[in-house]
């Protein structure tokens, strides 16, 4: 596996995490929930068309995962996404932790754009919501990536409705959990802000991880993998 692959999953989920995020922590009030989806829709959006040929833009253990569940990739290089991805959200999150501190008044601790259910959800949504919630916003956005990508490149126009669909997901899921739909997007906000945000992680690494599951197997049933063709003997 080439550096520039490995670095450009790392940096992704960086700036994924650092602007994603950074628009709940530093801009929520003046651009609330919808400026938030947005915020994540674009700037997924931008990186598929920077990074997508080189890494293919997961920046996302359950992108990956639904990737080599459709043998899209080897267990290797997931492995490897898979560290540097989570590296990568814990930078960009204390990045922002650390420009957050710059903020007079701010505050930083409990909340810091983490995931959260029960009494962390604007809804009140209970734990088993949480995951089912969590399950099926993850669920579309896998689906989609696998479905409007060849083998593992982010390409040509692709990036469009990924970025769509991450921002649709955003609008649903913010009143619900804050919207996770990606592991290293929850553990590094979670590790700065502590407390309950870290109780509840757990859900937050698990339910993406089992949507994207599913989605790789629904993907195979509504775009198989043609068989090939016989080749013609020739005498």
């Amino acid at each position: 596996m080439q550096t520039r692959t490995v670095v450009s999953e790392f940096l992704g989920t960086l700036l994924l995490v650092f602007f994603g995020v950074g628009s709940a922590v530093l801009g929520a009030e003046y651009i609330g929930t919808v400026g938030i989806a947005l915020s994540f829709g674009f700037v997924l959006l931008a990186l598929a068309y920077a990074l997508g040929p080189i890494s293919g833009c997961h920046l996302n253990p359950a992108v990956t995962l639904g990737m080599l569940t459709a043998r899209r990739i080897d267990a290797r290089t997931a492995v490897t996404y898979w560290i540097v991805q989570l590296v990568g959200g814990i930078a960009g999150a204390a990045l922002l932790f650390l420009l957050a501190k710059q903020v007079p008044g701010l505050k930083t601790s409990g909340e810091f754009g983490s995931n959260g259910y029960g009494d962390r959800s604007d809804v009140h949504l209970n734990m088993g919501g949480a995951f089912l919630a969590e399950v099926m916003l993850t669920f579309l956005l896998v689906f989609v990536v696998l479905a409007v990508t060849h083998k593992v490149a982010v390409i040509g126009f692709d990036g469009l409705p990924i970025g769509i669909a991450l921002a649709v997901i955003h609008l649903v899921g913010i009143p619900l959990t804050g919207t996770s739909v990606n592991p290293a997007r929850s553990l590094g906000p979670a590790l700065f802000a502590g407390g309950a945000a870290l109780s509840q992680l757990w859900l937050f690494l698990v339910a993406p991880l089992v949507g994207g599951v599913i989605a790789a197997l629904v993907h195979r049933l509504t775009h198989p993998v043609p068989a090939p063709q016989p080749q013609p003997v020739r005498s």
